[in-house]
């Protein structure tokens, strides 16, 4: 196990050395042009499809970046290899057909897998050897928005920098030049089994000697990427399972469902009388759980209480886990109550999972949530997670409502107000005496936290506090003063 692990991590730098050198020499890129253009955000590439930048001309652009960043340094004989999955919306049609042709107009082969979760995506890069793995989704977004996600063959999400250099040879000059001669032109073929090999893996991350017989799961697939091997999954480990939300038709992925709304799994968790109800996003990286009593358990829970049972057990590395700005902060009275550091990063799995590389930590994520256990999967995967709540509470003997009373946490008002451009806060006019004056009705033990969504044209408003009268009315005042300035 140990020299798997080395090569592993060897594979990891070699990955990343071979995804950041400079573009070639036949491109003419105009930095100055570029540093206004964007395509990535907090996570991948993402927007209302048939808009920039999820646009069939701009996919196929990237997908030819992306090849070119990884063929230029193979020998002629070495075959370059992308998996390719996507979720149940509509457009992932028209977005895989665009990055296939890219690719294979630069010399790739392409793997089409069809709907699998995100997670599974950055497993079967590593897994089956390929140069990179790329997910079609917009994650929890309605059906009108798309986009991609691109893990390297270490199965980690690619770094800010390689995100770059793509930006600098889609919006440079002499794109054309990479197309190869029509005998070097790279195939495409369906894999049928890549649903297997997930469930597989997905099993393996419970404990061989648990079973899920005799329990009740009530599973929301959001009409997304999960709605076949997610009841597979449960079902082969011994549960029954009562499955909602698993007819996809390209249109209800995420509407009224999902991880975005428990409120009808609450319901049929309570009328199933389940032991849980388990509700997953359109991509299935992240998870909502709801309790036998109907009750929603957030992320900021989940991650308290595998943080608890993983020290108690001793395998939470550092004794650490990373958390993101917008968990509550209960949660790191908690921790430190009980001897667990917490660590913040930025908003994003992908800046949690950055942060757990760089210190070394196993458990991580968000309060929306995504849920990282980086000895099992390199991103936030809702399946796992569920499966490590089930084997905390088998192991504890205990149910999901007394597994979640261990987190009181303060009271929270979440407020979004679409925007119409993203102009940094500290620029408008008024703002920061509104900020100040806010606050201080907070003091010590509340903040407010305003960011703008790195995927959709939104400034979200974060207030928390002890006292709900008083958030609510903090809120209401950011929200009215963004209305009057950036709509």
């Amino acid at each position: 196990m140990r020299m798997n692990k080395v090569k592993k991590v060897s594979k990891t730098k070699k990955a990343s050395k071979k995804m950041s050198k400079k573009p070639s020499e036949k491109l003419k890129i105009k930095e100055e042009k570029v540093k206004s253009l964007k395509l990535f955000g907090t996570d991948g590439i993402r927007g209302k499809a048939g808009k920039f930048p999820v646009t069939p001309d701009i996919i196929l652009k990237v997908g030819q970046a992306l090849g070119h960043l990884l063929t230029r340094e193979k020998k002629k004989s070495e075959i370059t290899k992308v998996v390719i999955g996507k979720d149940t919306r509509i457009s992932g049609y028209m977005v895989e057909q665009a990055l296939a042709s890219g690719l294979n107009s630069v010399g790739v082969h392409v793997q089409l897998i069809g709907p699998l979760p995100t997670p599974g995506i950055g497993f079967l890069a590593q897994n089956m050897r390929a140069d990179a793995g790329i997910i079609i989704s917009a994650s929890h977004n309605q059906f009108h928005d798309n986009g991609i996600k691109i893990f390297g063959s270490d199965g980690f999400k690619i770094s800010d920098k390689v995100e770059r250099e793509i930006e600098r040879i889609v919006f440079g000059s002499g794109i054309e030049s990479l197309l190869l001669e029509d005998d070097k032109i790279g195939r495409t073929k369906r894999i049928d089994d890549a649903a297997g090999r997930y469930i597989v893996y997905a099993k393996n991350t419970f404990p061989l000697d648990l079973t899920l017989e005799g329990l009740r799961v009530v599973l929301d697939c959001a009409n997304g990427a999960s709605y076949k091997v997610a009841p597979m999954i449960f079902e082969e480990l011994g549960a029954e399972v009562i499955v909602l939300s698993n007819k996809p038709d390209g249109f209800n992925i995420n509407r009224d469902s999902g991880a975005m709304h428990p409120d009808r799994l609450s319901e049929a968790v309570k009328t199933y009388r389940a032991d849980i109800g388990i509700a997953l996003d359109g991509d299935a990286d992240r998870l909502i759980v709801v309790d036998e009593k109907g009750r929603v358990v957030d992320g900021d829970c989940i991650l308290a209480l595998c943080a608890l049972h993983m020290k108690e057990t001793k395998v939470l590395k550092g004794n650490s886990i990373v958390a993101t700005t917008m968990s509550n902060l209960a949660l790191d009275e908690l921790m430190n109550e009980n001897g667990i550091k917490v660590f913040r990063s930025e908003v994003g799995d992908k800046n949690v999972v950055k942060e757990m590389r760089a210190k070394g930590y196993n458990l991580g994520g968000e309060q929306s949530g995504h849920i990282v256990f980086l000895d099992h999967s390199t991103t936030g995967d809702g399946v796992v997670a569920a499966l490590k709540v089930l084997e905390v509470s088998m192991v504890r003997d205990k149910k999901v409502s007394e597994l979640s009373e261990v987190l009181k946490p303060y009271p929270q008002v979440l407020r979004n107000v679409r925007v119409k451009k993203k102009t940094p806060v500290d620029e408008l006019a008024g703002f920061k005496e509104l900020f100040e004056y806010e606050t201080s009705k907070l003091g010590k033990s509340g903040r407010v936290l305003i960011r703008y969504s790195g995927t959709e044209p939104l400034i979200r408003i974060l207030v928390e506090g002890k006292h709900k009268k008083i958030i609510n009315e903090v809120a209401v005042h950011f929200e009215d003063f963004f209305k009057s300035n950036l709509v």
